[in-house]
């Protein structure tokens, strides 16, 4: 008897932290491993990791992590996993492989593949097919059961125009479906966009006309992995006398090694240098960083940037995809360049800086794969539910499409869908800086209460020897009340810490938990009542 359990550690219901296991009897194969990055109302918080809880308990059954492309919701928190599973081998295309590397993945770990190179696990084995990306060398996996092929997408268009690394093989993709599939995973972000997503995805004549309207320098605003973008840039600019400046350590890799390994092409006299900034045609590439949107932008538009200072004639094309989260940091970022006497431009509403899957894309992989079962992933709900209707309008039946959330497990006995309702436990693992630690909801409520209410701290010293308030209690306020201004306030928290500390001590012992615990639940609701705030309140007791 064969067992294949399918189940998601992330990307279910969500935009990133895209993160996927598949068990082949005990073996465990892991299909990305990615972040996403934290919303406004997540304080402090950088990005967002799948808890990784279940694989240390299974790490001897763990086989691989195997990567589709070089975007950081799909592998971005792959150095977070090997800090707790250092023994893991991570598998990559060339192009995936160097940014993990980038990222700060040790080279050890990574095992470069190529597309169309099967590689072996015994019974198992898994086959990576080219899909075009705006990313190169971007695949998707075939596992290969004695129940038939698993099949998981990653992200990908139809687009026969995208040649070389962003070639898609459509008849390896088609063969498999020939031999049998027992489930497909397929992507679902832009499940509701009607129609293909190509040729909305081309943007050099966007980039042409906002190069030819620019009267003095160009700056574009880029994401480094954006290869294919970036080479759209590089395009529009041929043939206009401008030469194109690379701003940026990272972004200036990023691009040497596209063009060292034929991912990018351009001619040597239209680059320029950090001479040319200044010039009125120059193309200025700039790269952003989806934790941070658009602080390369602001940087310059605040006069801190070491090297570019903003002209009023300057062009800004915001060539990045826009989010719902970072649309009001945006709009204020617009308002006050055009204040300055800058041309904003856009990407239009009618395409499509991300290379995901519309429904004609959609269905298009389904009639090639022609699955027995479907499960899509990648992307909120609603977009998930689109891709099953998508499914359902083909003719394939209700109960053989399959709809769940992160940590719900998809069980097959012998390739027939078992009704399990068997649910691995999974959370989000908030991460703050460099820490590799989850920071935990109680840090964020905390910080919440903070930036809503500030801080009330109380300190006083009491006698070791004579068991007596010595000094204090002292009250300091953050962001709470302006202590001039509330003096009958201050003197009635200090009347109320003073009762509390008093009462609790004798002459033998002083209770320092009854009086911070006490402290904090009278002046709280007495803080209340009067400001119908509540404030952090901290209780410092000593003895000298």
């Amino acid at each position: 008897m064969s067992k294949i359990k399918i189940f998601s550690l992330g990307g279910l219901d969500e935009n990133g932290k895209n993160m996927y296991a598949i068990e082949i009897d005990k073996d465990i194969f892991l299909f990305d491993c990615g972040l996403k990055y934290a919303s406004g109302n997540m304080l402090g918080i950088d990005y967002i990791i799948p808890d990784f809880t279940y694989l240390v308990k299974n790490k001897k059954r763990i086989k691989g992590l195997f990567i589709t492309h070089g975007h950081y919701e799909n592998m971005g928190a792959t150095a977070d996993l090997l800090s707790v599973l250092p023994g893991l081998r991570v598998y990559a295309t060339k192009f995936t492989k160097y940014v993990l590397m980038e990222m700060g993945v040790n080279v050890d770990k990574i095992m470069e593949i190529k597309a169309h190179k099967k590689i072996n696990f015994g019974p198992v084995s898994i086959f990576p097919i080219s899909v075009s990306h705006s990313a190169p060398d971007a695949v998707m996996y075939v596992i290969n059961t004695k129940d038939g092929a698993i099949c998981y997408t990653g992200d990908f268009i139809f687009d026969p125009a995208m040649m070389g690394a962003y070639d898609m093989d459509l008849g390896k993709i088609a063969y498999v479906g020939k031999q049998g599939v027992l489930c497909l995973l397929s992507e679902s972000v832009y499940s509701e966009n009607v129609g293909h997503t190509s040729p909305n995805h081309k943007l050099g004549d966007v980039f042409r006309k906002a190069i030819k309207n620019a009267e003095g320098r160009i700056m574009f605003l880029v994401l480094p992995t954006h290869l294919y973008t970036i080479q759209e840039i590089f395009d529009a600019a041929v043939n206009t006398h401008r030469k194109i400046v690379i701003m940026g350590k990272r972004l200036q890799n990023m691009v040497n090694f596209g063009l060292n390994n034929e991912y990018l092409t351009i001619g040597n006299d239209i680059l320029g240098d950090l001479t040319n900034i200044n010039d009125n045609n120059a193309i200025l590439l700039i790269c952003d960083d989806k934790a941070s949107p658009y602080a390369a932008m602001q940087k310059i538009y605040n006069g801190y940037d070491k090297f570019i200072k903003l002209k009023s004639n300057d062009t800004i094309v915001f060539s990045e995809p826009r989010y719902d989260s970072n649309e009001k940091v945006l709009v204020k970022l617009e308002n006050d360049l055009a204040q300055e006497g800058c041309e904003i431009v856009n990407i239009p509403n009618d395409k499509m800086i991300l290379h995901h899957a519309s429904s004609e894309d959609l269905m298009q992989m389904i009639k090639l794969m022609r699955p027995k079962y479907y499960m899509p992933v990648k992307g909120e709900y609603r977009y998930m539910v689109g891709n099953a209707d998508l499914a359902y309008s083909l003719g394939m039946p209700r109960d053989n499409i399959i709809l769940k959330q992160n940590g719900e497990v998809v069980e097959f006995i012998d390739g027939v869908l078992q009704n399990t309702q068997e649910k691995i436990k999974v959370n989000d693992c908030l991460i703050d800086g460099k820490s590799s630690d989850d920071v935990g909801e109680l840090v964020i409520k905390d910080r919440e209460m903070l930036s809503e209410n500030g801080i009330v701290l109380i300190s006083a010293t009491i006698s070791k020897k004579d068991k007596v308030l010595l000094v204090g209690p002292e009250v300091t306020t953050r962001g709470f009340i302006y202590i001039k201004d509330s003096l009958d306030m201050i003197s009635e928290i200090k009347r109320i810490s003073t009762t509390i500390i008093e009462r609790n001590i004798t002459p033998n012992y002083v209770d320092y938990n009854k009086i911070k615990t006490e402290v904090r639940d009278e002046l709280s609701n007495y803080l209340y009542e009067q400001t119908e705030c509540k404030p952090m309140i901290i209780a410092v007791v000593q003895e000298v």
